[in-house]
């Protein structure tokens, strides 16, 4: 069985960041995207010292309106590479975290896997998105990203927060700005083929 691939003349949108309600808003569970621009990294130690952060009325590190997290922990980059491996990291990890985050102006979360009700709805309130980005294919998100500095957490290692410049990064829309979730769909579409 061939694996389909994103080509650019299969992309429905491409977009560039920072994320904004008329940027996403048309965006439908499904669609295929290139993202282009400014995003951050962060998985669950990192969100869990940002929500600490926020519980004690501090400051976070960064201005996360309008902003894109990827959850990723990329491997050490290769020699000549401006990043090694940066394939994502399963979302519900980090669902106890986000709808905090959501709320303070997040507009876009990026990793894989499903995301709980919570989540959801805090997806739908704030107006945001959920893409998916391709599980198995690290090395080649990583050829997307053209830039990357840690910027927070530096001793989490490759859990730290990151600013990365990306160009054309492959995503799909998991769940659109009105809760519509290519999961639900899949299945509700594989239960009705199943019953013919």
């Amino acid at each position: 069985m061939e694996k389909e691939v994103i080509r650019i003349d299969s992309v429905d949108k491409k977009i560039n960041t920072p994320l904004t309600y008329e940027k996403i808003k048309d965006l439908k569970a499904g669609d295929r995207v290139l993202l282009t621009g400014s995003i951050y990294t962060a998985r669950d130690a990192a969100h869990k010292r940002l929500i600490d952060l926020l519980d004690a009325k501090l400051e976070l590190p960064i201005n996360i309106k309008d902003e894109t997290i990827y959850y990723v922990g990329p491997t050490p980059a290769k020699e000549g590479n401006v990043i090694g491996s940066a394939g994502p990291t399963t979302s519900y990890r980090m669902d106890a975290y986000s709808p905090k985050l959501l709320d303070l102006g997040l507009k876009a979360m990026i990793g894989k896997g499903a995301r709980n009700e919570e989540v959801i709805n805090s997806i739908i309130k704030n107006k945001a998105i959920y893409f998916g980005a391709i599980g198995g294919a690290a090395a080649l998100i990583s050829k997307s990203i053209t830039k990357s500095e840690i910027i927070a957490y530096e001793d989490l290692g490759a859990e730290a927060i990151r600013r990365m410049e990306i160009k054309d990064m492959p995503l799909i829309v998991i769940i659109d700005t009105e809760g519509n979730n290519l999961y639900k769909q899949g299945q509700e579409e594989y239960l009705r083929s199943k019953r013919k």
